[in-house]
This record gives C-alpha cells, structure tokens and sequence, in this order.
C-alpha cells in the first residue's frame, strides 16, 4: 500500500457518517425486497429432504469458462483449478427472479437444488459454506456466475439459503472451502448422499457465450406476484461448528510493522476506535495484519469495507479470530 493510498484513509470520516445508514448497492438481481418474498413457483415435494450436493468427478464445462470476464467495468478471472480454494465474506441468496433461467454452464437455474453461483471458480465445482454466524454447513454445486454486487463472495440457492438459515437476513457471514470428490470420504460434516450420475444436458445451439448473462441494472422497482402457496418447508443443516462470535474487518497486511502501525493511526485518526495490529508467523516470516472489529453483523461489514474502498484500501476482506 503506496503513501498517497495511505493519505486518502483522511477521507474516511466523512466517509464513515455518510455511510451511517444501511450500505446498498447495485446489484444483478431483482432489489433486495423480491429476494425476500417466498418462491412464487410450486416446489417439489418433500423439499425439506433436498440433500447436499456431492462432490463427483465432472469435465470442466465448456460454457462460463473463459479465461476472463467483464461486468460493470470490472474484470474478472476464471481459476484454473478450485483445489485448495478458501474464502471468507458475505453470502446472499438469489431465487424466484432466476428460477429456470439459463445458468453460466447452460442449465437451467433450480432455486430449489443445492447450486450456488460464484465469480471466479471454475465451473462446475463443489464447495462446502459455512455460516460463521451460526454455525450451519452445506454443500453445494456451483454452476453459475455471480454475484456482481458489493463484496459477495458467493450467491446461494434459495434451499442453501434456508438450510443456512439466512433467509430472513438476506445475508449471512460465511467460509467458502472447495471440495474435490476424494474429499467425500474424509469431509466428516459431507451429506453421503446419492444425487444421481446423470450427464449434463448439452446446451442447445443458442446456448449463451462464454462470458456469463447479466441482467440490465434499472432503477424501477421489479414488480413481484403475491405467492400462490405457502413457503416450502426446509429443515435447517445442522450445526456443525461452534459459531464465530469475533468476526473482523482485515484492513490491511503489511511485512514492515511500521507501515501497519502507520494505516492503524490514519484508522483511528478517521473515527475508527476498534482498530488493532495483530502479528502472525506465517510461512516462516512475520505478518502485521491491520484489522477493525470485532463487528457484529454483515450491515456493519459492509459499511466499514465501503468506506475503506472509497479511500482507496480495495483488499479489505472478513477475517477470523
């Protein structure tokens, strides 16, 4: 991080009583208040025993692959492999806009299967998503691109999202951890459950390109039906760890602790109290990691890291303990 990243910090108090209301941004997807209805689609039945997706061998598809891509100016790279990916951020969850919609692969979007959409794995693949908040776990298959709003890391089916028990929020702080299919046997937490062996289906010759469909941004609100049957009913995962109560925004990682001590003071100059440098051996060499926290909630995540981009830090990111 160069000096003049380091001076705009200065900007940030302005920033951060700007910010004092809920963070919003644009986003790909039907606004946040048709997320939340229930699904206008009739469900299958016995919806509550949907199981998790399990990993299994897979070509990569030849669809939503590219080696890059470009959505709102930005551009994003698609990983060459998903072995040993973790992340950590905010989960949300898409459905009743998207519901048989084609998805990045060519299939159709089931909001009620264990699929989620991510930016940059490659597609398909399998990961298993934690919620740190609670402690519930699942698996799920990953076939789409997304989503592009904010600092999502990963969007989820509308069944992921409730077995995570993150529908009433909307969101939800999470570990995002690939699964290969030798992991089956030692991932304890992995649902061993059949979910067929049936091939893809080949996309028809309109298929999409390779990049992925985005949906126009508009500012006219989506007009959404009145659902035509009561929510489905789906037994949450269960917990499968302890949940993480210290939850941090990770401003910065520095291998001088002098530039870490120097962004610590431009943070508490900005108005940030909560601020601290934490000091890791990592491969051998020590780390000083800058970090705000802890924070209690996704809304006070997501305007700490709003106000930190502003200001130019752009490699904030949810840390742990």
């Amino acid at each position: 991080m160069n000096a003049s990243r380091l001076a705009s910090i200065g900007l940030l108090a302005s920033l951060a009583a700007a910010l004092s209301g809920c963070f919003s941004a644009p986003r790909v997807a039907p606004p946040s208040s048709a997320a939340q209805v229930p699904p206008r689609a009739s469900p299958p039945t016995h919806l509550q025993d949907v199981p998790d997706a399990v990993p299994r061998f897979e070509p990569r598809s030849i669809y939503g692959n590219p080696p890059f891509y470009d959505v709102f100016g930005k551009r994003y790279y698609v990983m060459a492999s998903s072995v040993g990916y973790v992340e950590r951020g905010v989960a949300s969850w898409y459905g009743p806009g998207f519901h048989k919609e084609r998805t990045s692969v060519g299939e159709p979007y089931d909001m009620y299967g264990m699929t989620a959409a991510h930016k940059s794995l490659p597609l398909p693949a399998y990961v298993r998503v934690t919620n740190l908040q609670n402690g519930r776990s699942c698996v799920v298959r990953v076939n789409d691109r997304g989503p592009f709003v904010g600092n999502r890391v990963i969007d989820l089916s509308y069944t992921a999202a409730a077995k995570l028990d993150m529908l009433r929020d909307g969101t939800a702080m999470v570990e995002v951890r690939a699964l290969q299919p030798l992991d089956a046997a030692s991932d304890t937490h992995l649902t061993v459950a059949s979910v067929g062996s049936t091939p893809l289906a080949t996309p028809p010759a309109a298929a999409p390109s390779a990049a992925p469909t985005v949906a126009p941004l508009t500012s006219e609100p989506v007009a959404v039906a009145p659902p035509t049957a009561a929510p489905p009913v789906i037994a949450p995962a269960p917990v499968t760890s302890a949940p993480v109560r210290t939850l941090f925004v990770q401003a910065g990682a520095f291998a001088a602790p002098a530039n870490a001590q120097r962004l610590a003071d431009q943070l508490r100059g900005a108005g940030y109290t909560q601020v601290f440098v934490r000091d890791d051996l990592v491969a051998g060499r020590r780390l000083y990691r800058v970090r705000i926290g802890p924070i209690p909630d996704v809304p006070q995540f997501d305007r700490i890291v709003a106000a930190l981009e502003q200001a130019g830090v752009r490699d904030a990111h949810l840390a742990l303990d």
